[in-house]
């Protein structure tokens, strides 16, 4: 089968995450870079990749890579290339663009020659002389050039992979599937060890958790934008989500809980926990934060706490931290994991993070704060 240069894009910061799924998932000429991971795969690559990827946007096929100095070489080094293997004669293909630090960098203009450059091409090849028709199958292509280098792209994924299909309802400020996934998998958490989000809104950490530990592959619940295109057979799509399917362990015991101060967002968390199919396997209840007691040992802990962007509240925000500090200090086995955008946290919290990573929520920077527990030996 054909093999395409492949493209797994995400946020800052987790790029490394989905260097290792794709090691995971058996693919082993992986590159990692800003905001993308490379690999090479088949058709099936790119279902499966789709269906497996838990912290990636979108997987993309390269279709070129070239530099250009002048909107001619553009027009041309585009209308050169094989577009009839891709695209039908009545495919949609919309072009985005964008251009960072190069000599092109109109990018109306960029995105109007290449578009031009590809109808002139299917033109020649399908012998058209009126307009192309643009009504069937939705090929999303990109043109991003960076310093002069221009790079072709062909989306695979359709609307981006966080979109798993099960949050009927969110929350104010909700955590991406994927950012949520990434936090679980930072958290270096086993399906055997207790899972505790205290802050837990409409249960994407946990529902992401109880995901991971069944082994659900988290695009199940959805469709990608390629399983329209002709050239990728049906029967394809189906074998690889019926093995994957077929690798999803419901039986597994998990001891995940997600509680929320707000009995409204622990309503909703039900919803779409009962919506992803894994209401049975996650705790969820009303409960303030400073509440929280355990005799149980090397637990895991991971909160997306209110940042407090506004000046307004962020004094509540700070007393939440030093709650934090005061019920999570004294429980030594386990360990915590809090995303905020305060970078006082540590002050508040009343302790120095084992490890601080910054990561991207949306545009906005944050942290990990990371404080591991002590292995208990029984």
């Amino acid at each position: 089968m054909k093999k395409f240069n492949l493209i797994a894009t995400a946020a800052a910061g987790i790029e490394g995450l989905v260097g290792n799924e794709l090691r995971h998932l058996g693919y082993d000429d992986v590159q990692v870079e800003n905001s993308r991971v490379r690999y090479q795969g088949t058709v099936e690559d790119i279902i499966k990749t789709n269906l497996w990827l838990r912290t990636a946007d979108r997987v993309k096929i390269v279709v070129a890579e070239f530099t250009a100095l002048t909107f001619d070489e553009l027009f041309e080094q585009t209308k050169a290339l094989p577009w009839d293997e891709y695209l039908a004669l009545d495919a949609a293909f919309p072009v985005a663009g964008k251009s960072q630090k190069s000599v092109l960098h109109s990018v109306p203009d960029v995105q109007a020659i290449v578009k031009k450059a590809i109808v002139d091409k299917m033109s020649e090849v399908y012998h058209r002389r009126t307009r192309l028709p643009e009504t069937g199958a939705k090929f999303p292509l990109e043109v991003a050039i960076n310093k002069n280098r221009v790079l072709l792209t062909l989306d695979t994924t359709g609307s981006s992979l966080f979109k798993r299909g099960y949050r009927i309802e969110k929350g104010p400020a909700p955590l991406k599937e994927n950012m949520a996934a990434a936090l679980v998998l930072l958290a270096h958490w086993y399906p055997e060890k207790p899972f505790v989000d205290p802050v837990c809104g409409s249960g994407t950490i946990p529902i992401e958790a109880a995901m991971i530990g069944h082994k659900i592959a988290p695009g199940f619940n959805r469709s990608f934008v390629c399983e329209n295109w002709e050239w990728i057979p049906a029967d394809i799509s189906k074998s690889v989500r019926a093995e994957a399917d077929a690798q999803a362990d419901y039986d597994i015991e998990l001891d995940i809980c997600g509680y929320d101060i707000n009995e409204r967002m622990v309503d909703i968390a039900k919803l779409n926990a009962q919506e992803a199919g894994l209401l049975h396997s996650i705790k969820f209840k009303q409960m303030a934060l400073k509440d929280f007691k355990t005799t149980k040992e090397n637990g895991i802990i991971v909160a997306n706490p209110p940042y407090g962007e506004r000046l307004s509240d962020q004094e509540e925000v700070r007393k939440l931290y030093r709650q934090m500090g005061d019920t999570y200090r004294p429980l030594k086995t386990w360990s915590k994991y809090i995303l905020t955008s305060d970078l006082q946290f540590e002050t508040f919290y009343g302790q120095r993070a084992s490890k601080r990573r910054k990561l991207y929520n949306g545009s906005l920077r944050t942290d990990l704060f990371q404080y591991w527990g002590q292995r208990n030996k029984h």
